[in-house]
């Protein structure tokens, strides 16, 4: 009987499943009609239109929705990315399969390395490194100065007090992106880096502008714009020379020389020589590493995390109501669900450094030549409904194991513990407020400004 009632509901779990692609190909039909029709309003090619609407949160886990079931594993003869050397594409959506490509490090290495020794001048970075010994010496480095105790005596007290004044000081409008996340993301880099501002003329919009373009290069430039690698390489010499004046004027300052932050305890080690090849070169190529990392991707997260729920006014208001009454973990359950829908990165990318098969065993089981680039579908990964229950649907109270916002595997992020406590500290004055709203009209909509990072979304609240 137990076996029976089993098979009943696998059959018809594989029909919801079935029902949903099919929900999918006509919400993908729908915009394909849409980019159609759209040729007065946005002008352009319609395939440009199609692949803009496509390339969207919701385009996106539809177009995923339908390959999950039709083309879970869907290799394609052709090289699509120009970023990265590769002899072929490959589109991974199934989450046991995202998985499984995550936790293959030998197999499907990291593709990054060829940008990051261009950043840092010829040095490779822990986000580009296969396992080896090389990198967990690297790691080591890093559990060795990032630490967990920080969040609630260094980095949650400078958050909280930057956000809250900032919001205060808004007049009840605020720019978020440009007024909040990220001010509040390039201070904590600052503070909490020890680099700092007004230094040779560096200030926090540089500490952004860098931190944005080489990001972008690293993670989003797929199509290899030449325009974003020349932007990139001139922010990251200008990045390494402010590096390296940072690290020699900490040195030559006995009485800031044992400050309480990345930067201090760096040269403490150093100093220690408990670990071997801490030059000043690898001493300033981590603090580069940690750049790139700690503003594009908090503000972006944050901002996305906002805009999921304004799009839900009764999560906005259960969140509002969570946050004036300072639960934070309650409060980061909301925005980790919000960012569930619209995560940092939808996809991650991997190389298969030789021939091989995913899902072996299966119906599905694909074999993946070597060299191919091989995108890993997070956000698809996170809406399986094989795996992660009612996946269309907001749950603040989902498991942790449900969410792959921080990666999975050898790369997983470092400072992901550091991301899950600061973004309620970063929102929750703002959600706290009274009738926070959107500004009317596109200002209340996010605006990229052609980059891949949140640039504008404004936002109203209190009597304004």
């Amino acid at each position: 009987m137990t076996l029976l009632l089993n098979l009943i509901a696998v059959l018809l779990r594989a029909v919801g499943v079935l029902l949903g692609a099919i929900a999918d190909l006509f919400g993908l039909l729908h915009l394909a009609l849409g980019a159609l029709l759209a040729r007065a309003e946005e002008g352009g090619d319609w395939r440009t239109r199609l692949v803009n609407r496509v390339n969207t949160p919701n385009g996106q886990r539809r177009l995923f929705g339908v390959l999950r079931v039709w083309q879970p594993i869907w290799v394609i003869d052709q090289r699509l990315i120009g970023a990265y050397a590769n002899a072929g594409t490959v589109l991974v959506t199934r989450r046991a399969d995202v998985l499984e490509v995550l936790a293959r490090e030998r197999c499907f290495p990291v593709v990054y390395e060829p940008r990051l020794r261009r950043l840092t001048g010829g040095d490779n970075l822990a986000l580009g490194m296969q396992e080896s010994p090389a990198y967990e010496q690297t790691v080591r480095i890093l559990h060795l100065v990032l630490r967990w105790e920080d969040v609630g005596r260094l980095i949650g007290p400078l958050v909280q007090t930057e956000a809250s004044a900032i919001v205060a000081a808004a007049g009840g409008r605020l720019d978020v992106p440009a007024e909040l996340t990220l001010p509040v993301a390039a201070r904590l880099a600052s503070g909490y880096l020890g680099l700092p501002l007004g230094l040779s003329g560096v200030g926090a919009a540089e500490l952004i502008d860098w931190a944005q373009i080489m990001y972008w290069y690293v993670f989003a430039d797929l199509g290899a714009d030449p325009k974003v690698e020349e932007r990139a390489l001139i922010a990251a010499r200008a990045c390494r020379r402010y590096l390296e004046e940072a690290i020699a004027a900490r040195r030559a300052a006995p009485a800031a020389a044992d400050a309480d932050d990345l930067l201090g305890r760096l040269l403490a080690l150093q100093a220690s020589g408990l670990v071997g090849h801490l030059n000043d070169q690898a001493l300033r190529n981590h603090l580069l590493a940690l750049l790139i990392n700690s503003i594009a991707a908090l503000s972006k997260a944050a901002v996305h995390a906002l805009d999921g729920l304004l799009e839900r006014p009764r999560q906005l208001a259960a969140a509002a109501t969570v946050a004036r009454g300072n639960d934070l973990e309650a409060l980061g359950r909301y925005l980790f669900e919000a960012l569930r829908f619209n995560p940092v990165q939808p996809v991650l990318y991997r190389r298969a450094l030789r021939d091989c098969t995913i899902a072996r065993g299966t119906l599905r089981a694909r074999f993946i030549p070597q060299d191919s680039l091989v995108f890993v579908a997070t956000l698809g990964a996170m809406f399986d409904p094989w795996q992660v229950m009612a996946p269309r649907a907001f749950h603040s109270d989902r498991p942790r194991h449900d969410y792959l916002l921080w990666g999975h595997g050898l790369h997983a992020c470092r400072g992901r513990h550091i991301n899950r406590a600061v973004l309620p500290l970063l929102l929750r004055p703002l959600l706290a407020a009274l009738d926070l709203r959107r500004s009317r009209g596109r200002a209340g909509q996010i605006d990229y400004a052609g980059t891949p990072f949140p640039a504008h979304l404004r936002v109203a609240f209190g009597r304004n």
